[in-house]
């Protein structure tokens, strides 16, 4: 038996994440703090929170630890299409769908909030920062998912790399995820490969490259970007398509 989640302050990361994109009334966050409660679940590494396939009856949000959302195809072969992060919902209109067009899995221990289709409705009604902050979280992960069709469609090995690890420490900011350029990075080679559409082997030797440039270093989990302008300016990467009011 697993032993029962910590309350704690869990859906902050969500606050701030929605927060970035609308400016959240109290009412509405209280909205949002009980339907996360009500709905905490939790899940290990290599466990998948939804399968391809599986019939779509919830929505998911992301309160701690990273996924991916990813395809496999008949031959055992993985395409990442993005990673999932702290604050993160997994699609706020999944639920108009009858099934699951990908499968989302966990990379490391995961809480998360399953909240079904009638009670994210009523919280949607409930209040209108809340609702417009989830529309536009959703138009954010088109842009985002644009975004990584040019990475693999037209930007080199170098840049494609770049360009991922500025877009997760830019994600991983408005979530408090960031300490003087280091964020928690669980994310294996493999899983970078398969995400950037390279061998194993490439990005390795790419990652080898930024490093020795003294732009990052990569070492138990942890990144350090050493000069975000030049690994931004490596990658030509603008964080516009984030729509954070960071960035304004």
């Amino acid at each position: 038996m697993r032993p029962p989640i910590p309350e704690g302050n869990l859906a902050q990361p969500v606050i701030q994440r929605l927060n970035s994109l609308r400016s959240l009334s109290e009412l509405g966050i209280a909205f949002l703090q009980q339907a996360i409660l009500e709905g905490l679940q939790r899940a290990g590494p290599d466990e998948d929170i939804a399968s391809e396939g599986d019939p779509v009856e919830s929505i998911r949000i992301i309160l701690s630890g990273w996924l991916c959302r990813y395809k496999t195809l008949e031959d055992g072969r993985r395409q990442i299409v993005n990673f999932v992060l702290p604050g993160d919902t997994c699609d706020a209109c999944v639920y108009l769908l009858t099934m699951m067009d990908h499968s989302i899995g966990a990379l490391t221990p995961v809480v998360y909030a399953d909240i079904k289709r009638a009670a994210f409705e009523k919280l949607l009604a409930s209040d209108r920062s809340i609702a417009e902050a989830f529309w536009c979280e959703t138009m954010v992960s088109s842009a985002i998912q644009r975004e990584w069709t040019v990475n693999i469609g037209r930007r080199v090995a170098l840049e494609r790399v770049a360009h991922l690890l500025c877009e997760l420490h830019d994600r991983l900011y408005p979530v408090g995820m960031v300490d003087d350029g280091s964020c928690s990075f669980p994310v294996t080679q493999m899983d970078l490969a398969d995400a950037t559409g390279l061998s194993a082997v490439h990005v390795n030797r790419t990652l080898q490259e930024l490093r020795g440039s003294g732009l990052i270093t990569l070492r138990d989990r942890l990144l350090t970007i050493h000069d975000l302008k030049a690994l931004q300016d490596t990658a030509m990467f603008t964080p516009h398509y984030l729509h954070t009011k960071r960035h304004g």
